[in-house]
């Protein structure tokens, strides 16, 4: 069983709604969900692009997967996590694009915001004593000898490249995408997700996720707004 803390729009906002559709399954429910209506792309090849990022479900990864480390209890965890939440401020991102990370799509940041890499950077170290160390096959999985020398320091101290001053928020939409198809679903994105792209994005909650078992769909076990006090707080569930 691993947690995962990511930021999730709360499961009422229209972004979670939209992304949900896209990605054919709500990551707080569980649910799957039909083929998102007026799809311009045969059906096959939209379940192909989305079944990764369908599995996590619709999220910025703030602290990557992880184990519980030993002698900590998942309601260690939940206290913690509420806790940081009720603590923690909220953050706007003042504009975020349907952008091109390598060979996939998703919702990023137009720019880096040193707010918000900061706040991410808080998490990571926050939530460092709950983390079972990585196995040699953790650590195999994410092809060590391919990562940079920041990067491999980051998967040996923290468990994941990607933190600190590798971090690149960006709210996963597709796998990767063959460069051909690219300008299509580039398109078919923007068009999708237009209300929401070229507009600020407010940080204002934090999901922990639940993976059951290696290789289910993670789902929604928590969440918490930003800096609401505790006996004050929306509770889901």
């Amino acid at each position: 069983m691993r947690y995962a803390i990511y930021f999730s729009p709360a499961p009422d906002d229209p972004l979670a709604a939209t992304a949900s559709e896209w990605l054919g399954r709500d990551a707080f429910s569980g649910q799957m969900l039909d083929p998102p209506a007026s799809l311009s792309l045969p059906v096959a090849q939209w379940q192909d692009l989305v079944a990764e990022p369908r599995r996590y479900g619709f999220h910025a990864t703030l602290k990557a997967p992880f184990a519980l480390h030993e002698g900590r209890t998942e309601a260690d965890l939940i206290d913690a996590f509420d806790r940081f939440a009720a603590a923690t401020e909220t953050l706007a991102i003042p504009r975020i694009v349907v952008g091109q990370l390598g060979p996939f799509f998703a919702l990023v940041p137009d720019d880096l915001y040193p707010p918000l890499q900061a706040f991410a950077a808080s998490l990571v170290e926050a939530f460092e004593p709950f983390r079972a160390p990585l196995s040699e096959a953790d650590v195999a999985r994410r092809r060590p000898e391919r990562l940079t020398p920041a990067e491999r320091q980051n998967l040996d101290q923290w468990g994941y490249p990607y933190v600190m001053n590798e971090f690149h928020f960006h709210m996963t939409l597709t796998g990767p995408v063959d460069g051909s198809l690219a300008p299509h679903v580039h398109a078919e994105l923007r068009q999708r997700f237009a209300p929401y792209a070229n507009a600020p994005l407010a940080i204002d909650g934090l999901a922990l996720f639940v993976e059951r078992s290696r290789g289910e769909p993670f789902t929604i076990h928590r969440w918490r707004p930003l800096g609401m006090p505790q006996d004050n707080r929306k509770i889901l569930p």
